[in-house]
């Protein structure tokens, strides 16, 4: 039988609501509060927004993120209790992601490079639809695609943006990115597709002066884009903590079917 992982150390972050900054001094006065750097465990607590954000900030650090629902939106969030943290940590499942890096070049050369847990996604810049060239693994996929922009979004972010704009939801350990377009003109008929994990993906700009295209890796805006590279960075997992039964996995599922 596999020993539970003991989280001794624990480091709270909070969003700045009412609610959040309520919940992180009761933890504090049951828990203590170490440093991220020298802690076992990361707790967030907040909605989806701080979630996105610890993920990112803890990026690289191989710690364990889990997170309590003290904000607005709570997908990615655990139910919020005080009591018996340390048992709810030991029971946790661990869930890995890998986050999309994005390569954007804007039309003076510069080189963009950001990395997206949940997206990555182009967008005209001014009232006039995007024209957009679309390569997979270095061949054409789809010579223009004219729509508001189009996204790459992950199986942890396929119920963000990527759902409003009529994406598939992913189950979480699907090796799979998605490819939607945002409210497309032409070809009208197109929902995207679906791409397995290791896909190279290019988007291209076609009339960028006149159309201009903005290029957003979660909230890494670069604009005036000619051409963006996105692939899944195999090099960085992030360990996401859930309680039993309410896992990423079992959230999805029941995304999937409407509640």
């Amino acid at each position: 039988m596999t020993t539970p992982q003991r989280y001794d150390r624990i480091a709270f972050v909070a969003s700045s609501g009412a609610e959040a900054q309520q919940a992180l001094t009761q933890l504090t006065q049951a828990y203590g509060n170490h440093d991220p750097d020298h802690a076992d465990v990361v707790v967030a607590l907040g909605g989806d927004g701080l979630m996105l954000q610890t993920l990112h900030r803890q990026m690289r650090s191989g710690k364990p993120i889990y997170g309590m629902h003290r904000g607005t939106v709570g997908f990615l969030m655990n139910e919020f209790r005080t009591l018996d943290l340390h048992g709810r940590l030991a029971a946790a499942r661990e869930t890995l992601i890998n986050p999309l890096l994005m390569r954007a070049t804007d039309v003076h050369g510069g080189v963009h490079l950001h990395h997206a847990i949940n997206e990555v996604f182009l967008f005209r810049q001014t009232h006039q639809m995007a024209r957009l060239r679309i390569l997979i693994d270095e061949r054409e996929r789809m010579a223009e695609l004219a729509a508001d922009g189009v996204l790459v979004a992950t199986p942890a972010g396929s119920t963000a943006y990527n759902l409003s704009a009529q994406g598939p939801i992913l189950p979480i350990n699907a090796p799979l990115l998605a490819l939607t377009p945002i409210s497309a003109f032409r070809p009208r008929r197109w929902r995207g597709a679906l791409l397995p994990n290791t896909a190279f993906v290019v988007i291209e700009v076609l009339e960028g002066e006149k159309r201009p295209v903005a290029a957003v890796a979660d909230h890494d805006e670069a604009r005036d884009i000619r051409r963006v590279e996105v692939i899944s960075d195999k090099t960085i997992s992030m360990r996401m903590l859930f309680d039993p039964g309410h896992s990423l996995e079992e959230r999805i599922l029941s995304e999937q079917f409407g509640y």
